[in-house]
């Protein structure tokens, strides 16, 4: 039976201690095979076979988090995100929420393109489990991110404690005989629920989880006679876990945010007249007016009008594009100063937001290798402080006849102390800030394993056509043997008018830019291999390569020079013959992209070596090569590509290979990191680990300088978690410090490492 791969939102998660209790739990249901959670998307993606989903939901709702099932897909194979991009459109929901819900969850509710090309989207549907009866109970509308933190049940159970306290430290002031009950009275309000929790984690193979850590070191200060101590060290937990909530929510809505780029409505034209609808509710084929100034609310192929948009939104790019009738347009972007018509060409749950923000999504769902490090650590790291808070508890009153209160009193400490919430947290929040903060520039990485190898890349294989040049000739080089260079393009223009090749594009192009009207021409035709002829103004006409105008005219050896000459600048040449003479040459070539010099600068600057690997001729990509500073290696078929780049491995380089065309894709595959260019092949976009929107060799170096920001953020991280944690055990055993400081440390170690990765979201293209 193949493996169905079933997609859920979560609500409440807020930290990698939640995500870690989830998954423990799903993996015990019989017939999963694979589970990835996402902390900072709010996603869970299970791969089963005949798997209980009621039974699966049930228990995730008994840890007290809110479920949404959001599809199943049938796959082949168990979930691989970063490679199985198998898009979710939310058409079979179940909501279900846990009977913790209210204990402290929680609910913010959120729930060329774009490099997520046509899969096989065959759903298989598998039947919503029932919704359950829950203390908040939502629409089906409601979705992550429509309550604002403050009225989450999460502040809401904060705010009860923290009044609870402050009415405990009231009533004592007037009833002091009665302190210890009443202080035990109020901080029953918060640690109930959170024992019951750790109860649900416990029975679903968490027993170490933060919950219980801090029901036993609250249940032992009231034991010892710190009521009035273990009331405020849980109304600080609380506060905590609602900080968390608050840092995870910001990390969630930086990618989130991309989707109020698509406008609500949209003008759906009608017939003779146009009627505003919702956005959501077009389909493909629809035709839609775009008004200057307005958001275009889906992707769409303009059909009249011409005029520029505003692309920044989505690839950052900060000169408008010019559009005109059969270019494409994108959701999200902004039209420019004349009003377009559009026929959509997606449907709005698949338009180009709406995959950016679903691949990264996923993307955060797969984690880097030192993620899984630091979760195995933790696995290890729980019991131990577990087991050295219990001896630091009872060997010293055993053994040397201390206190028993004070040092229970530190293993009490010692185990808040201990919560591993930090630590964990470390990696994947640094992981998921860097996925946002490049997917906002445009640059799209699948998954933290990747993002993490880019680090490590120390030679980056780049192809030519499309991706270090446009991927279209343009003239570089009008020569009139007689009258003038206008004339001369002009009268080429008249024999190329209709024809699609790409030069002839590249001589009607630079005939428009000139401003030159192309003269009538007559008896026009191509001749197959050779060139066009036709007949301008009188004179009978040909233009084609040298070889086949030399058959029809003798060209002098000054003319003969010429060409060559542009020959060996890597252009091809044409030749305009007019009644048996050579009136001229013009020459074209597929040019560098504007910012390819300083992309490959950038790279070298970074101590990353660079060498072309492309199909075109020796002396082509030389010439290129030589423009742009590159070592070049040409004439290359897809196998020897890929044999290049093993190679290169062999070497010992970590290597990353850039390309955009279907003779890519193998080495795009062998290669350490595939890197695809904006606007290539679907195959190359779906073979490669991470892919440039906007298409800037620039952006290549960007990504490389991000995950190697990354890593020092988490290497940041990881330091901060452990050294506050180093500082405070000593402290404690010492005595200096105790249960307020403990859970300071703790809920501040946590909120600190948050934020430190948080800072990568506002890190700029360097």
């Amino acid at each position: 039976m193949s493996a169905v791969k079933t997609r859920y939102r979560i609500e409440g998660m807020d930290c990698a201690s939640c995500a870690a209790k989830i998954d423990t739990a799903v993996r015990r249901v019989k017939g999963v095979e694979e589970v990835s959670v996402s902390v900072t998307a709010g996603t869970m993606t299970v791969a089963h076979e005949a798997a209980d989903l009621v039974l699966l939901e049930t228990r995730v709702a008994g840890l007290g988090y809110g479920i949404v099932r959001l599809t199943a897909a049938s796959v082949a194979a168990p979930v691989a995100p970063t490679q199985d991009q198998d898009h979710d459109h939310d058409h079979d929901h179940a909501h279900v929420h846990g009977a913790g819900c209210a204990g402290g969850h929680d609910h913010d509710h959120d729930h060329h393109h774009a490099h997520d090309h046509s899969h096989d989207h065959s759903h298989a549907q598998v039947p919503a489990a029932p919704a359950r009866a829950a203390p908040e109970a939502h629409g089906h509308a409601h979705l992550p991110g429509d309550v604002p933190w403050w009225k989450t049940g999460k502040a809401r159970l904060t705010l009860v404690c923290g009044a609870a306290l402050a009415a405990a430290y009231g009533l004592g002031h007037f009833f002091p005989g009665l302190d210890p009950w009443i202080f035990i009275a109020a901080l029953s309000v918060g640690l109930v629920p959170i024992a019951r929790r750790a109860l649900m984690a416990a029975l679903s193979g968490t027993p170490f989880s933060i919950e219980t850590l801090m029901t036993i070191a609250a249940v032992g200060a009231v034991i010892i006679g710190a009521s009035e101590e273990a009331a405020a060290v849980v109304f600080l937990f609380l506060v905590g876990e609602l900080l968390e909530g608050v840092a995870a929510g910001r990390a969630r809505d930086s990618i989130r945010a991309l989707t109020s780029l698509v406008p609500k409505t949209a003008r759906r034209v009608e017939g003779a007249s146009t009627r505003e609808v919702p956005a959501d509710s077009l389909a493909v084929g629809d035709v839609i007016l775009v008004r200057p100034g307005e958001r275009i609310p889906a992707d769409g192929e303009v059909l009249e009008g011409a005029g520029s948009v505003n692309e920044a939104p989505l690839t950052g790019e900060s000169v408008p594009v010019a559009k005109q009738a059969g270019d494409a347009v994108f959701a999200g972007t902004v039209n420019g100063e004349a009003a377009l018509t559009v026929r959509t060409t997606t449907e709005p749950s698949d338009n180009t937001i709406a995959r950016v923000v679903r691949l990264v999504e996923e993307a955060q769902e797969s984690k880097a290798p030192t993620e899984r490090f630091i979760d195995r650590f933790a696995r290890w790291y729980t019991p131990f402080v577990v087991l050295l808070a219990a001896l630091v508890a009872v060997v010293p009153p055993l053994l040397f006849s201390a206190s028993w209160d004070e040092w229970i009193y530190k293993g009490l400490a010692l185990l808040l102390i201990g919560c591993p919430c930090a630590l964990v947290i470390s990696t994947p929040a640094a992981i998921a800030a860097g996925l946002a903060s490049g997917a906002r520039r445009g640059l799209l990485i699948k998954g933290g394993a990747v993002l993490e190898v880019l680090r490590t890349v120390n030679a980056v294989a780049l192809d030519k056509t499309g991706t270090l040049t446009e991927g279209k000739p343009k003239v570089t080089d009008v020569v009139a043997f007689e009258g003038e260079e206008a004339a001369l393009l002009a009268r080429a223009a008249a024999l190329e008018a209709g024809s699609t090749h790409p030069l002839a594009s590249a001589i009607l192009n630079e005939a428009a830019a000139r401003g030159l009207v192309a003269p009538p021409v007559s008896a026009a035709g191509a001749l197959g291999g050779e060139g066009v002829s036709g007949t301008v103004d009188g004179a009978a006409l040909f233009l084609g390569s040298p070889k086949a105008a030399g058959a029809r005219a003798p060209l002098s050896a000054e003319q003969s020079a010429a060409i060559h000459s542009l020959n060996d600048d890597g252009k091809t040449v044409a030749v305009l013959l007019a009644d048996g003479r050579a009136a001229g040459l013009i020459a074209m070539r597929d040019e560098p992209r504007p910012d390819a010099a300083a992309g490959l600068a950038a790279l070298t600057a970074a101590g990353i070596r660079t060498v072309m690997l492309t199909g075109d001729n020796e002396r082509t990509a030389k010439a290129i090569g030589a423009a742009l500073g590159i070592e070049v290696r040409a004439g290359l078929m897809p196998a020897d590509k890929q044999a290049i780049i093993g190679e290169m491995k062999a070497q010992g380089l970590v290597v990353a290979k850039v390309g955009d065309g279907i003779n890519d894709a193998p080495a795009l595959a062998a290669a350490d990191v595939g890197i695809a260019m904006g606007g290539g092949t679907d195959v190359a976009l779906e073979t490669a680990d991470a892919a440039v929107l906007h298409g800037r060799v620039g952006d290549v170096a960007a990504m490389i300088d991000l995950s190697r920001a990354t890593m020092g953020n988490i290497h940041q991280n990881i330091t901060l978690a452990l050294g506050l944690k180093a500082v405070f055990l000593v402290t404690t055993i010492a005595g200096i410090t105790g249960l307020w400081p403990a859970i300071l440390a703790d809920t501040g170690a946590t909120v600190l490492v948050t934020a430190n990765a948080l800072r990568l979201l506002g890190r700029k293209a360097g």
